[in-house]
């Protein structure tokens, strides 16, 4: 069957322009059960936030389908952002037909020169009559429909196993649908359907595409950055604003709370432990990202950790830092090569923006030879031990700056204003 997951969007939207509608299929929630029907009402309320800027746009829901009836509106455009709805798995552009074989036979012979198959292509008719009204069965109407179109186009094959383009003919009282590509969607699970987590977004690589990858599994997800102003510059930060506007794109919205860190970060400079600042800091991020969780009643942190990947990311580093919250930690990455988690940044749209050359505070105060096996009971004697430590995150979570990001807003730290107008063009 013809596959046109890059073919369909690149080439001008050629091969969607054609479309009446929009055929919607659901992804693997559809297994399961008893909660299916609350995650196709969820999946059709993030599709109605999509198609709100498209007035003309009617939404239908059945079993296993949303169907989106165009009335003019641009179909590439309605392709492109619905793709990314996480919960839909394939979308078909559609011809709609009256049920009356001579609609049927016109608007297939149309469809069928706007595809403009080549010659020596293999083809199939594949007719599904769901309106039992209608007076020839589907077997028959396999033939009714392929007989004319090969007349028409002499060099296709006819090919019943395995064809290059099979044509679908599903007819219903009063329409008949007529269609043939399946572009790919994101799938997995409706966001929010498997509960909230925090995640902790650094403006790197590999916390963007976690974040992705926890939404794609339904999970709504409030970023949480660390800051260190003024070691660490405002474009650093905007730059986390930016990676969570391109998460935003698939979720419609996402929180961001921005963590002013450098006093609990200094704290660990002057105790002699230079080897352990990096296991300090991040267990310092967990316990201020688990208060935020409990306000924000979010029930698990999500990080960008893959194992092995840098000296906190050993096996040891893992278990010490990860005692530090009682949430559950969620590492989406955490058997993944780099090259595939670089791939999939290029995928979801964050690679361009992650590898700009802005200093975060994880690149603070990095010693040269961060311990790979830190001690916990010396973790924890420095932690009971540093004046004041628990005051300085409660400072921090009071301190957070929340902002709601969109994904065509213009949200900015109110410290960043100020410089925005001579930089905004690097910026966006």
């Amino acid at each position: 069957m013809r596959d046109i997951k890059s073919e369909g969007v690149t080439d001008e939207g050629k091969s969607i322009n054609y479309a009446d509608m929009l055929l919607l299929r659901f992804g693997e929630f559809m297994l399961k059960g008893k909660n299916r029907s609350r995650f196709e009402k969820t999946v059709l309320r993030h599709v109605k936030e999509i198609v709100k800027p498209y007035p003309n746009v009617v939404l239908a829901k059945e079993f296993g389908r949303i169907y989106v009836e165009l009335n003019g509106e641009p179909a590439v455009e309605m392709v492109e952002a619905l793709k990314n709805v996480f919960g839909i798995a394939s979308i078909s552009p559609v011809k709609v037909s009256q049920s009356e074989l001579a609609e049927i036979l016109s608007v297939s012979r149309d469809f069928l020169s706007i595809l403009a198959p080549a010659p020596g292509t293999t083809f199939k008719v594949k007719a599904r009559r769901v309106w039992k009204g209608f007076p020839h069965g589907s077997l028959e109407m396999n033939n009714l429909v392929a007989t004319p179109l090969l007349q028409g186009y002499p060099g296709l094959i006819v090919d019943v196993k395995s064809p290059q383009l099979e044509m679908k003919v599903e007819i219903r009282q009063g329409n008949t649908y007529i269609f043939c590509e399946n572009i790919a969607g994101i799938g997995g699970f409706p966001l929010g359907t498997n509960g909230k987590a925090m995640l902790l977004l650094s403006g790197g690589i590999d916390s963007p595409v976690a974040g992705w990858s926890s939404m794609r599994r339904g999970l709504e997800v409030e970023c949480v950055h660390f800051y260190s102003y003024p070691y660490t510059s405002e474009l650093a930060r905007q730059k986390v604003v930016d990676l969570t506007r391109v998460l935003s794109r698939y979720a419609g919205g996402i929180k961001l709370h921005l963590v002013p860190f450098t006093e609990v970060q200094t704290a660990f400079t002057g105790i002699g432990q230079d080897n352990l600042i990096i296991t300090l800091m991040r267990r310092a991020m967990l316990r201020i990202a688990t208060q935020l969780a409990e306000r924000e009643g979010a029930l698990a942190i999500v990080t960008g950790e893959s194992l092995g990947q840098v000296a906190s990311q050993t096996l040891p580093s893992l278990n010490v830092i990860g005692r530090a919250t009682a949430l559950p930690l969620l590492r989406p990455l955490i058997m993944m090569d780099k090259n595939d988690i670089i791939e999939l940044s290029k995928k979801i749209g964050t690679y361009d923006l992650s590898i700009l050359p802005y200093e975060d505070c994880c690149t603070l105060f990095v010693p040269k030879s961060p311990t790979t096996n830190p001690n916990l009971r010396i973790i924890d004697k420095i932690e009971a031990t540093l004046p004041g430590y628990s005051e300085l995150l409660a400072a921090a979570v009071e301190a957070t700056e929340t902002l709601r990001i969109t994904p065509y807003g213009n949200e900015l730290p109110k410290d960043v204003v100020s410089v925005q107008a001579g930089l905004q063009e690097e910026w966006f």
